[in-house]
């Protein structure tokens, strides 16, 4: 029942059950084995928002080994407590949970780059050295000394990293109908199954609308609906009459033609100028020159879920319906379609159960439940906000006839709750405080990095005040590097003790 089954699903058979449910089916199997060892590839893919959250706290405290592949940030931050990244062939152990992880890796890289910039100096150091005095009977020793030191030296190198991804941006919305749907006592049924009853809702123009709600409740229909995908069966769906729909529906990837290429796939739809493109919009989708003659059958389900993403790009569009368009996207993919989904200009309605994804980016949440839907305003955090005090509030209510018994209960509920509730604002602003640093240390490496070589060339040295001057510059972009890095260690600091509280 937490993986989202009523009571009445226990005795149907299997065949009646989507793909997403049957899948379910299989978690349910493995976590009732109870075994020494989970092994879970994506398990949320398939999972609504309650019952990813059913699962994190049922594997906070399984007993056995729990080893995860995911890209849903939340979920592996409350539930795995050592991360292994695995990048160009290698891996690399850490002994934290995925935010901290974040963190260390880049402390480990700049260290790395650190240590190989010191022994690039080193090296350049004895080189100067063995050259100035190797014709120099007196130094003789020491300029040998020196060489034997060069040979025996193990040459560090700067670790590799894959820094490839994708970058697009949606082209600018063209005008549109100030009201974009409109519906009245919206119903739909599949024979004789109803599945959204008297349905009404408006979305404006430029509107950022999250569907929420458990599996098989009616969001994909109704995306549907509004693609003119399926018909409603009855009440009634005004259209602006300006609507230019981007659609990416949550099976995209068995929509595609398996035996076209990937350029094929582009250059059926694409029409005019846009056609030019093909290729350098593919590009910035990392398919590369030998990738595009690819047929669409042998890619990964990353690679289709960035095919259908950039077939969104071929037209500017002022509407954009998204059914689940994260399931088979990397982290870093995830936030460069965020960043674009944030500057984009149009309406988007969007169905995802991935909280991180989804968080400051809709204004308006819908919920379906019942087969019908209520609004919620602001994003996902005020929508799950709100839902633990409605919970709450039900739990005072049950707990009513026993209030005598336990007049304390529901006052120290509503405390642990509000404790829980002010915690996590302050993670959030510490994380956000967090964030603020690091660009700023970013900033600062680049600009120190750019007086390096600055204070490398001879001819800035020519002239002593000039000379005085870059040194004092780079001395104080010094300075600020390590008020940053010590204010970016206390916020790190408050933010584990915040934690583990």
């Amino acid at each position: 029942m937490g993986l989202g089954f009523d009571k009445t699903d226990f005795y149907r058979q299997l065949n009646e059950f989507s793909s997403g449910w049957q899948m379910r089916i299989e978690l349910a199997k493995i976590l009732l084995k109870n075994p020494e060892i989970i092994l879970l590839d994506e398990p949320t893919n398939h999972l609504d928002i309650e019952s990813i959250q059913w699962l994190e706290n049922f594997l906070q405290n399984y007993a056995g080994i729990v080893i995860v592949v995911s890209h849903d940030r939340t979920f592996i931050n409350k539930v795995c407590k050592r991360t292994i990244e695995i990048t160009l062939g290698k891996i690399e152990d850490y002994n934290c949970d995925y935010s901290t992880y974040v963190q260390r890796r880049q402390e480990r890289i700049a260290h790395q780059k650190q240590v190989v910039e010191n022994q690039q100096k080193e090296i350049e150091a004895i080189e100067q050295f063995i050259e100035r005095f190797r014709y120099k009977a007196s130094k003789a020793k020491q300029v040998q000394s020196r060489v034997k030191m060069l040979e025996k030296m193990d040459i560090l190198q700067e670790e590799e990293i894959d820094s490839s991804h994708i970058h697009f941006l949606f082209p600018p919305a063209p005008n549109c109908n100030r009201v974009v749907f409109e519906a009245e006592n919206l119903s739909k049924s599949y024979g004789n199954k109803l599945v959204l009853e008297k349905v009404n809702f408006v979305i404006e123009q430029r509107e950022k609308v999250a569907f929420i709600g458990k599996n098989g409740e009616g969001k994909t229909t109704l995306m549907r609906i509004l693609q003119k995908e399926i018909d409603l069966s009855s009440g009634k769906l005004h259209r602006g009459e300006l609507v230019k729909i981007g659609y990416y529906a949550q099976n995209q990837n068995l929509m595609l033609n398996q035996n076209k290429t990937v350029f094929q796939t582009m250059d059926d739809i694409a029409v005019g100028d846009i056609r030019l493109k093909i290729r350098n919009i593919l590009g910035s989708f990392l398919f590369t020159n030998e990738d595009v003659d690819k047929k669409v059958g042998v890619l990964s389900g990353g690679e289709k879920a960035r095919l259908a993403l950039a077939k969104l790009l071929l037209e500017p569009y002022n509407v954009l319906l998204l059914d689940e368009p994260t399931n088979h996207l990397d982290m870093q993919s995830k936030d460069i379609l965020k960043n674009a989904l944030l500057r984009y200009n149009g309406t988007l309605i969007l169905v995802s159960h991935d909280r991180d994804f989804l968080q400051g980016l809709s204004n308006k949440v819908i919920e379906f439940k019942n087969k019908s839907i209520k609004v919620h305003l602001g994003d996902i955090d005020d929508y799950l906000e709100k839902r633990k005090i409605e919970s709450l509030q039900l739990l005072n209510t049950k707990n009513v006839s026993t209030a005598s018994k336990s007049p304390t209960a529901n006052s120290e509920t509503k405390n642990r709750w509000e404790q829980q509730k002010q915690k996590e604002s302050d993670l959030r602003k510490i994380t956000k405080q967090i964030e603020n640093i690091e660009k700023e240390i970013q900033s600062l490496e680049t600009a120190i990095e750019e007086m390096n070589r600055k204070l490398a060339i001879p001819e800035n040295h020519s002239n002593e005040i000039a000379s005085r001057e870059l040194y004092q510059e780079y001395q104080l972009l010094q300075q600020k590097m390590d008020k940053s890095i010590a204010k970016w260690e206390d916020l790190c600091k408050k933010h584990e003790q915040l934690k583990n509280q």
